[in-house]
């Protein structure tokens, strides 16, 4: 009864608006009190399991996207995109899209995706006469594309939680991505069909395509590397998660003042400054989230779940729709960042039992909490890009549930029912290691 009286109480608090990392600490002080749980052996538990190097990629990551929004690459992305799909009825929502993915394997921030690419994309569509309801839609359902697309912060977290290999988790979330960045450029073509507002790019001749092609692909090379010095460092063994995200935060810096010149000494400070005070929440978050783990190891939480839900159903099935609407609903009052670290030591065990691969369930809680950003009534991401694109919500309503129900949900419900599409990856790379 204390622990489901904890777990709510974080739920209401949140509902409340209290700072997250006090909801979390709320909620471990009324464990401690009410089951004499001794601090003294709760506070150096948590220390202990935070005195991890791979923790040290959190804030790299985080810098290295502040920079990269603030840097001025995501026009010359946008640019390079244009070219390769630009051109049909409905060609710069695909833009948008495709641009997104982009910038998120640099960038590995939901928030820095929305805020580079949507400054950029939305006077384009605007002009281009493509409704800005739609518009702001597409931008915030595709941003989380950031959390999937690797490097991601989130994999970084249920890797250390769940220690599991934060290369395996980075490559099971490619499947889904690719799949969630297809499905809403389909969409947003045949939603946009029979749209007379909408604006079609002038087809060029082939050998200009080319041409253009080259000289916008010369501009975006400096930002397209990034992905590739990265991923390529962690995937070729030359480099741990940590040491890549430095070397990220390095390269980041001459790109941004010398190359795209959008930085420089003001907003670099910015970077520094939001950096420290995100992984400053970030660390006392987890700080609690440690302690809360340990007591819900201590009451056996996760057994109680997994008897709960076999005494509902005994199908694995209808247990993991079961799972993912519970991670659903928690996605859509909290931040990705506190879901994932309350979802993933409750869940892990819970799926583990029922044959799930850790590995496939990386890929499960990464697509649900991208789903629960652009999820009503919260919908932290939605209302932003509608800030951004100064568009009214209830524009936005009709065609983000659009996008929802027939683009997030088909993803989540394939990762989900198609192990493979979290898994292939990470064994064609890893082998025999996974």
């Amino acid at each position: 009864m204390a622990i489901t009286i904890a777990l709510l109480l974080i739920i209401a608090t949140l509902l409340l608006g209290l700072p997250v990392p006090f909801c979390f600490m709320l909620s471990t002080t009324f464990m401690v009190v009410t089951h004499a749980y001794d601090p003294s052996f709760l506070l150096p538990y948590a220390f202990s399991q935070m005195s991890s190097i791979v923790l040290l990629a959190i804030p790299l990551f985080i810098m290295v996207g502040g920079m990269m929004d603030r840097g001025g690459i995501g026009t010359s992305l946008v640019n390079f995109v244009d070219v390769l799909v630009g051109r049909v009825k409905g060609g710069l929502g695909v833009v948008a899209v495709v641009s997104c993915a982009v910038f998120g394997s640099i960038s590995g921030s939901c928030a820095a995706t929305l805020s580079c690419i949507g400054s950029i994309m939305f006077p384009r569509l605007r002009e281009n006469g493509y409704p800005m309801g739609h518009s702001a839609a597409l931008v915030s359902c595709a941003a989380p594309l950031g959390l999937l697309i690797p490097p991601s912060s989130q994999m970084i977290l249920f890797a250390w939680v769940g220690q599991q290999s934060v290369l395996a988790c980075f490559l099971a979330t490619v499947g889904p991505g690719i799949v969630l960045m297809i499905l809403l450029s389909i969409l947003n073509i045949i939603m946009l069909r029979n749209d007379p507002n909408v604006k079609v790019a002038p087809r060029i001749p082939f050998p200009e395509t080319m041409q253009l092609l080259g000289n916008r692909g010369r501009k975006a090379l400096p930002a397209l590397f990034m992905p590739f010095i990265v991923l390529g460092g962690i995937y070729g063994g030359i480099m741990t998660p940590t040491e890549a995200a430095a070397v990220a935060v390095l390269y980041s810096v001459p790109v941004g003042f010398w190359i795209y010149k959008g930085l420089n000494r003001s907003n670099f400070m910015e970077v520094i400054i939001e950096t420290a005070t995100t992984t400053g929440v970030v660390m006392l978050m987890m700080y609690c989230i440690m302690m809360l783990s340990r007591i819900y190891v201590q009451e056996r939480l996760p057994a109680m779940i997994i008897s709960s839900l076999t005494a509902l159903s005994s199908n694995k099935y209808v247990l993991m729709l079961m799972i993912n609407l519970f991670m659903i609903i928690i996605g859509m009052i909290m931040d990705d960042v506190s879901a994932m670290l309350l979802c993933t030591p409750i869940l892990l065990p819970v799926v583990v039992s029922l044959g799930i691969h850790p590995i496939h369930f990386a890929a499960i809680i990464g697509t649900n909490l991208g789903l629960g950003n652009v999820t009503p009534p919260t919908a932290p991401t939605l209302y932003f890009g509608g800030r951004m694109a100064k568009t009214p919500v209830s524009q936005m309503m009709k065609p983000a549930m659009i996008f929802i129900l027939f683009a997030w949900l088909p993803t989540l419900l394939a990762v989900t029912f198609l192990p493979e599409l979290a898994l292939w990856l990470p064994r064609l790379v890893l082998g025999g290691r996974l």
